[in-house]
């Protein structure tokens, strides 16, 4: 609960600049002079790439946090608490590697069920590679939506 705490927090003070930057652009469309008008435009683009921005992360975090909350019901959340740390608390980058390549045999067994996918995202994030994280992470969101009763 404590992470949702902060991301709403962050949401909020994100409107509210949001919110400030369109009555600025607001204000400078209101001056009338041709540069006012085009700055003005250009400045109201900002809030509406900020406003879909925010709104696409929300999604995205909601949907995972609900693959995350079917997987802990069946008993099949990853588990990475035996895996050795640094003094940081970081996964050992050599641990992360190995867990990694289990979660991928894995998925080539089972390549059709976002379960599997979903744990690869998860190896991904652990070994500290982000992109491919969210990507794999996309992919178990897609076929756990096509797996889905209707």
């Amino acid at each position: 609960m404590k992470a949702r705490n902060v991301a709403l927090l962050l949401t909020a003070a994100l409107v509210v600049y949001l919110v400030l930057l369109a009555d600025r652009g607001v204000q400078l469309v209101q001056t009338g002079k041709p540069a006012g008008i085009a700055l003005g435009v250009a400045v109201f683009v900002l809030p509406l790439l900020g406003a879909w921005m925010v709104v696409a992360t929300w999604r995205s975090g909601l949907r995972i946090q609900r693959l995350g909350q079917r997987l802990d019901e069946e008993g099949a959340l990853p588990d990475v608490s035996d895996l050795p740390r640094r003094p940081s608390g970081r996964i050992d980058r050599e641990a992360a590697d190995a867990w990694f390549e289990e979660r991928k045999a894995e998925l080539e067994a089972h390549p059709d069920d976002w379960r599997y996918w979903y744990r690869l995202a998860y190896a991904y994030d652990i070994a500290g590679d982000r992109r491919r994280a969210r990507a794999t992470m996309r992919r178990a969101i897609d076929l756990e939506a096509a797996d889905a009763p209707k």
